[in-house]
């Protein structure tokens, strides 16, 4: 399966989500760090799987032994497990799409937009880059980032390695009248595989609405139509990835009761997740993901909104509402929508209008965090920093 990327030396491995210990190999330093080779092998493993990636490529060049390890598969699961774990969010990174005045995408440190004065923003170097062309995050797992280009082609992508997979067009579909209007993107970890969910819908066939479901799959490099949502399609435009399931928010009229909808990667099963007991409003309550765990944002009419957190997925009794953030004495901007994360500190980035709004319950208080080389947003998600290669 070929890959593309501006980096000539990809990592090699692909099975790298396996929890096992590293393999132990005799690390050569070079010979001007000898200092540096009497640290134990150990130490010199855990310290490099601390690191940032543009760091680790870099020193893929120390030595034959670095430039092994840096690439074998249980390595990488480790720094993807530090990555994600690190609560002061060093490797996480906010990517957004910008509207304004083109689009493209747009990501900066998650770390230094908490606790910085002010946040530098860099411009995304991602497949098909132009300012002619529409760009859609469907998804992140895992550090790695899936894209669609005009709403019709897809792209995994590493934004950390820049290496990316293009997936195959859909266009045998699309040429009938029928365009992928929502979407998702995550790992099924039964299979070692990342799949690519697009719901397909529109007017065809003598003016008939219709709808289609199909399945990526990178381990086959392939669509597959599915059965399923055959009582409705979901409310929500992107899926949200919670162990090992898609997740969207389903409304089937404007007097029916909002429901949570999974699908399970694996069995290719759909089915209903239980919501927290919150007040029904006027506003759909929106999906996120805080800490690895489902929440909801159900709003109360203008005047705040209930975090919601399912602290053990599938246990109903384990909804906890976490906060609820009021609304600020300014022009509305809309309902909150997509909390991004919660600080070590008890703050909360969400996203408002098209601004982030950092709010502290601890005092009350809330703030914008500065960024430079920012605009107008569409959307925002949040993928933390990983050797994870496509093949």
């Amino acid at each position: 399966m070929e890959t593309k990327s501006s980096d000539s030396k990809p990592p090699t491995s692909s099975d790298h989500h396996q929890p096992s210990r590293i393999t132990r190999r005799r690390i050569q330093t070079p010979a001007s760090a000898a200092a540096a080779a009497a640290f134990p092998e150990e130490l010199i493993e855990e310290i490099l799987s601390r690191l940032p990636v543009n760091s680790l490529l870099k020193f893929r060049s120390v030595s034959k032994s670095w430039r092994a390890l840096i690439s074998d598969k249980k390595f990488i699961s480790a720094h993807l497990k530090n990555s994600s774990k690190n609560t002061n969010f060093t490797l996480r990174r906010i990517i957004s799409t910008i509207i304004l005045p083109y689009y493209t995408l747009k990501h900066c440190s998650l770390h230094s937009l908490l606790s910085g004065p002010l946040t530098n923003a860099v411009d995304s170097d991602y497949p098909m880059k132009n300012p002619q062309n529409s760009v859609r995050i469907v998804g992140c797992c895992n550090g790695l980032v899936c894209i669609a280009v005009n709403g019709k082609h897809f792209f995994i992508w590493n934004p950390s390695t820049k290496k990316y997979k293009k997936l195959p067009d859909v266009d045998d579909f699309i040429e009938q009248g029928l365009f992928i209007t929502k979407y998702g993107f995550g790992f099924d970890e039964s299979n070692d595989d990342y799949k690519v969910v697009g719901i397909l819908s529109g007017f065809c066939n003598r003016d008939r609405y219709e709808t289609m479901v199909k399945v990526y799959s990178l381990r086959t490099n392939s669509w597959k139509r599915i059965d399923v949502f055959n009582d409705g399609l979901p409310f929500d435009d992107t899926a949200k990835f919670v162990s090992g399931k898609l997740h969207w928010g389903k409304r089937n009229g404007s007097n029916s009761k909002w429901d949570i909808v999974s699908f399970d990667l694996a069995s290719g099963v759909c089915g209903n997740v239980a919501r927290p007991s919150y007040v029904e409003t006027d506003f759909s309550p929106s999906l996120g993901v805080l800490g690895g765990c489902l929440c909801v944002l159900s709003n109360s009419r203008k005047s705040s909104v209930d975090v919601w957190v399912m602290k053990e997925y599938g246990v109903s009794e384990s909804w906890t509402k976490i906060v609820t953030v009021p609304y600020l004495d300014v022009p509305w901007e809309g309902p909150y929508s997509t909390p991004l994360c919660v600080g070590s500190n008890g703050e909360i980035l969400l996203m408002y209008g098209s601004n982030l709004m950092i709010y502290s319950p601890r005092d009350n208080r809330f703030r914008r965090p500065k960024i430079r080389n920012f605009g107008a947003f569409l959307e925002a998600d949040v993928y933390c920093e990983s050797l994870v290669p496509l093949v």
